[in-house]
């Protein structure tokens, strides 16, 4: 199993537009083969800082999942989104796996 974490810079004008792309991406990712822990919007402390987790099986399940991204007209729809609304600033990627009793 591995978990995708996403760290992102947000505009802190713009949680609400941010808050609607990552519902898209939770459908999505679920509708993918991933499964999708949610996404943390600020709340106290930075304003401006958000996280996202999801997990795949294998790292090549997530592989398989970024291929069928490029190729889905509902992911295309939900980064145009992103872009017209530029609610996020930056991101970073990082790829863990979790570690039970």
């Amino acid at each position: 199993m591995v978990t995708c974490y996403l760290k992102y810079v947000i505009d802190p004008y713009k949680v609400t537009e941010f808050e609607e792309y990552g519902k898209m991406w939770i459908r999505l990712v679920n509708k993918l083969g991933g499964s999708h822990q949610g996404y943390f919007l600020p709340h106290e402390g930075a304003n401006n800082i958000a996280y996202a987790l999801f997990t795949f099986p294998s790292l090549a399940a997530y592989e398989e999942y970024r291929v069928k991204m490029g190729l889905d007209e509902e992911c295309q729809a939900a980064y145009k989104y992103a872009e017209e609304t530029k609610c996020i600033i930056s991101y970073e990627r990082s790829f863990m796996r979790p570690v039970f009793e």
